[in-house]
């Protein structure tokens, strides 16, 4: 028994051996059927969409969303207090530089004129009295200095006509004050009168605006320095954006901007930017910016919601494709470009410049002939391909009229 072990050991060492070799021969023989067909599948061409890559302009465009604003705003209020009489102008009419546009109810300061004209007559009254008492002093001082040089006039008679002289004097000089100022309050009296009549005083700007907003009506009492009217300036308007520190370093005052609005769809108005503001609101971390747009018809009106175009770059004479041909591979962008013969792809790294309606600007080298656009994901670099659609869209003919 102990002679047998050493054989059966044998076999079965020998038979694990032979299993071993059958199991290698067979996965060698399915890892050459896998690899034949990934090559197979690896040779065969991809169909793909390409495109002509193009040279022209192209333009890096911003709308931004805003609304108008009256370039001037002048708010009619009375000085003084009072009940309205009348409003002669309402919403929408116009109104002339100095025009008389309300009246308030004069009879108090009628009253305070005529009282001031009747203390200016007593004041005057008074100062021609104080004349005559002056005459009269000096009259009487001059007969006792000529007493007194002839021994007829005692001295305290001198000095009693000289005081008499002074507090004369004194006197007229009181009432010349008192008619002065009797003056002075009659002036205010009819300054004051004339306030009752509200005018549209601006200065600045154009002759003529337009009646905004109206405050009050006839009968109402109104405090002096009360909002009457609101009137406006309307050629030209101002347009407001505000706009965040991406865009804020391409803006400058001289810009052109487009601006549509939703009152009259379909039509453009002209402007420009005038002023940028050199801060950003806490709140939001945008700036204003304020345009100014031409505004002959007055059809734009100040609280209309606006959408502002503006080109923040240019660029005269570039390489343009469309923008679906980018591919990113390993976080860099790049296009696939078609061999010349159409049977191949290579990857090429590009740069990204302005990108403008569904097309992009590419910069780096060599970059000619056509672009994959469609099955970039079955494709790497130097992938066989084939070609079934080609987009012929012209970058020239699809290019907007830029505004210069």
């Amino acid at each position: 028994m102990k002679r047998g072990r050493p054989k059966t050991f044998i076999l079965a060492v020998v038979l694990i051996c032979a299993a071993a070799g059958v199991v290698w021969v067979i996965w060698g023989q399915n890892k050459d059927r896998g690899d034949s067909r990934k090559s197979g599948q690896a040779l065969r061409p991809v169909p793909v969409e390409v495109a002509q890559i193009q040279r022209g302009p192209i333009a890096l465009r911003r709308t931004f969303s805003g609304e108008l604003e009256a370039l001037e705003e002048f708010v009619v209020a009375p000085k003084v207090s009072g009940r309205v009489e009348r409003v002669f102008v309402n919403i929408a009419d116009a109104v002339e530089r100095g025009q008389i546009v309300a009246e308030l109810d004069n009879d108090e300061y009628v009253q305070a004129v005529a009282q001031a004209q009747a203390d200016l007559e007593v004041a005057r009254a008074k100062l021609s009295e104080a004349r005559s008492a002056v005459e009269i002093a000096d009259r009487e001082f001059k007969r006792t200095d000529s007493l007194l040089k002839r021994g007829v006039a005692s001295d305290s008679e001198y000095d009693a006509a000289k005081q008499d002289q002074l507090a004369r004097q004194a006197q007229l000089k009181v009432a010349a004050a008192e008619v002065t100022k009797a003056e002075s309050s009659l002036e205010t009296a009819r300054i004051r009168l004339s306030y009752t009549e509200v005018t549209a005083g601006w200065t600045g700007g154009d002759e003529h605006r337009v009646v905004a907003e109206r405050y009050v009506d006839e009968g109402q009492t109104v405090a002096a320095n009360a909002p009457l009217l609101l009137i406006v300036e309307l050629q030209p308007i101002v347009g407001v954006v505000f706009v965040t520190e991406k865009e804020y370093a391409h803006l400058q005052p001289g810009q052109r901007v487009t601006l549509t609005t939703d009152a009259y769809p379909g039509e453009q108005y002209e402007g420009r930017i005038d002023r940028i503001a050199p801060v950003f609101r806490k709140s939001s971390r945008q700036a204003r910016i304020e345009m100014i747009i031409d505004n002959p018809q007055h059809r734009l009106k100040p609280g209309m919601f606006i959408r502002a175009t503006v080109v923040l770059a240019r660029e005269p004479e570039a390489t343009i494709v469309p923008e679906q041909a980018l591919t990113i591979r390993d976080d860099k962008d790049g296009v696939f470009s078609v061999s010349e013969d159409g049977q191949s792809v290579v990857w090429q790294m590009v740069e990204v410049g302005i990108r403008e309606n569904g097309r992009v600007q590419l910069k780096g080298e060599g970059l000619s002939g056509r672009v994959v656009v469609l099955g970039q994901q079955m494709i790497d670099d130097g992938s066989p391909i084939k070609i079934v659609a080609e987009q012929n869209r012209s970058a020239a003919g699809r290019q907007k009229v830029d505004p210069q």
